[in-house]
């Protein structure tokens, strides 16, 4: 069972092919030129309707959305999250459909608020304020709560939550992003740090291009190739 993952270089492809890794999982991984907009291509777009990134193609079928990826993967796999049967599978879920519900979407306003407010620069910058104000809630909550969520291996959680962090320091490139402090997340910060410490990390930084500490001090990614935008 091989898989396929269409992805971009910092991109949340990322999280899945940490997740793929650290299971030990075979697969291949299928370049989205996002310099070329291939994500809106007719070609992309039969596999994943949305023409967003990941999609990851399977024996079973083409999977998109990340949350989707990673709970699939978790229950088809074991080894990435509590088992169905697991006391704290309740508490573990909420908080994965909480980042992947809440904390991306608000990060993506962020990146394009074009998207959702038009071209008017002024509604734009609007926008990314209550934004930023609304992410540091969300990540306060997490903060708070790792107890619910954080096992004694590291699951999807812990990566797709990384991810969002990282993204935090470097995007959008052309704003001023020193609304965040991983340092006010104790919690948060401690995630990033054991991410990092993982094989399937070292496999991550080498094939996007991520630097030493991809989460705890992140800087712009150099990819051997493909763009992060």
């Amino acid at each position: 069972m091989t898989y396929v993952l269409h992805f971009a270089p910092d991109n949340a492809s990322l999280i899945v092919r940490l997740a793929l890794d650290h299971a030990g999982l075979p697969y291949q991984t299928r370049l989205v030129d996002r310099a070329a907009r291939a994500q809106e291509t007719a070609a992309y777009r039969a596999l994943n309707p949305n023409g967003l990134i990941p999609t990851l193609e399977t024996p079973h079928g083409v999977l998109f959305e990340t949350g989707a990826i990673l709970l699939w993967l978790a229950d088809t796999h074991g080894g990435l999250g509590p088992a169905p049967d697991d006391p704290g599978r309740g508490n573990w879920l909420k908080w994965l459909f909480f980042v992947a519900n809440t904390v991306h979407p608000a990060l993506r306003m962020t990146f394009y608020p074009d998207k959702y407010t038009g071209t008017d620069r002024r509604d734009q910058a609007r926008l990314r304020q209550h934004l930023q104000t609304q992410l540091a809630d969300h990540l306060s909550r997490l903060n708070d709560a790792a107890a619910d969520w954080q096992h004694n291996a590291p699951t999807v959680l812990d990566f797709y939550i990384a991810a969002c962090l990282r993204w935090c320091v470097l995007y959008p490139v052309d704003t001023d992003r020193s609304w965040f402090d991983l340092s006010s997340y104790p919690a948060l910060h401690a995630t990033c740090l054991r991410v990092e410490t993982l094989p399937a990390c070292a496999m991550l930084m080498r094939a996007e291009g991520l630097g030493d500490t991809p989460f705890t001090a992140p800087r712009a990614p150099t990819p051997p190739y493909g763009s992060a935008t």
